[in-house]
């Protein structure tokens, strides 16, 4: 099974979207931007969000057993996706790339 590396590309925030329909909550992501994590065996790593793994973990677990070329050349790099989190507030998203060893 190959590891998964995990990046930070990108936080959004809609405050607009918070402000209408969210109940105020303090520190609801702490992840940042060009952080990165590996998974390995298909197993969440350590600090990551919980809500967001539950998002992108069919696609490390897919990468993790060797998929490729998702969506019929979807990205440049076929061992690769971009795919972001559930937050509809708050998304992140998330480059994974397969590690080839």
């Amino acid at each position: 099974m190959l590891p998964v590396r995990i990046t930070v590309v990108r936080k959004a925030c809609y405050a607009d979207l918070m402000e209408r329909f969210e109940n105020p909550i303090e520190h609801a992501c702490d992840l940042q931007e060009g952080q990165v994590f590996v998974s390995y065996n298909w197993q969440k790593p350590e600090g990551f969000c919980e809500s967001a793994w539950q998002s992108i973990s069919p696609f490390v677990m897919a990468l993790a057993h060797g998929a490729k070329d998702f969506y019929d050349g979807w990205m440049q790099n076929p061992g690769s996706a971009m795919i972001s989190c559930n937050d509809g507030f708050r998304p992140v998203s998330f480059l994974l790339e397969a590690i080839n060893n």
